[in-house]
């Protein structure tokens, strides 16, 4: 059976400065579909989002956005169990950081959890401490925690949904001509070091972070798939049906 890690971000779980439900939902159908026939791992952001609904609190000042998080996480998670319920499923939440990968003791604790949900097909749903992980909060978003868990936790594949479907041979955005690379087995030096471009107010990440996490992975033999998160079509042929429409596979084969 093949365990897949499946991270979803800000951009797309959020809308109007709150949680994107309907866009929530279609991925919980999903996640429930693919549960029936592999090992599903989900690595969510949301939180700070699902917090300020809440709390409305100046985002760029680093406390307010680790007490939005402490706010936000046990909503967001009551959102998911509702909705995996729904399907029968159920799910648990892990909070981790990059200290438990540095930890071997830490490491192996949280992955003995992790086969222990899995073994009874519940859904582990991971996110940032980020209460604590201050970096995290304004560099990384989820997609560096998400290579770590995929490659830790014996992941066969890591999947990263996004406002951005895929990796393009220039910016899309300028360049009507502009043409998805489906698969990609090495990624160029200076593509891993350009600036950061969010796309959304909660976002911290954006293609760099993506192309990291994917880079991380290849040095370790390890794929990554990277498709729409508001259009689940491209990754719904990919994971359900074996075909390989949209997106981007990362991969050293």
């Amino acid at each position: 059976m093949r365990r897949v890690v499946v991270k979803v971000g800000s951009a797309v779980l959020t809308h109007n400065e709150g949680l994107a439900k309907e866009r929530m939902a279609s991925l919980v159908e999903f996640l429930s579909q693919l549960n029936r026939k592999d090992e599903v791992i989900l690595v969510s952001s949301g939180a700070v989002a699902a917090g300020y609904t809440k709390v409305n609190l100046d985002k760029s000042h680093l406390p307010n956005k680790q007490a939005l998080a402490a706010i936000g996480q046990p909503m967001l998670m009551r959102s998911y169990q509702k909705k995996f319920e729904k399907f029968g499923d159920y799910v648990a939440q892990l909070l981790l950081s990059a200290d438990d990968f540095d930890s071997r003791k830490r490491t192996a604790h949280a992955k003995n959890a992790i086969e222990v949900l899995l073994k009874n097909k519940v859904i582990p749903i991971i996110n940032e401490n980020d209460v604590t992980a201050t970096e995290e909060l304004i560099f990384g978003d989820n997609d560096q925690l998400s290579a770590h868990v995929a490659y830790y936790f014996d992941a066969d594949l890591l999947v990263i949904l996004s406002d951005i479907d895929g990796l393009y041979d220039k910016d899309p955005r300028k360049y009507p001509d502009a043409k998805l690379l489906k698969k990609v087995t090495q990624i160029p030096q200076e593509l891993l070091t350009t600036e950061h471009n969010p796309n959304s107010s909660f976002a911290t990440g954006g293609i760099v972070t993506k192309l990291k996490a994917a880079q991380f992975l290849l040095e370790r033999d390890k794929p990554m798939f990277l498709a729409s998160g508001f259009d689940l079509s491209d990754v719904k042929s990919f994971l359900l049906e074996n075909s390989h429409k949209g997106g981007t596979l990362f991969t050293t084969s």
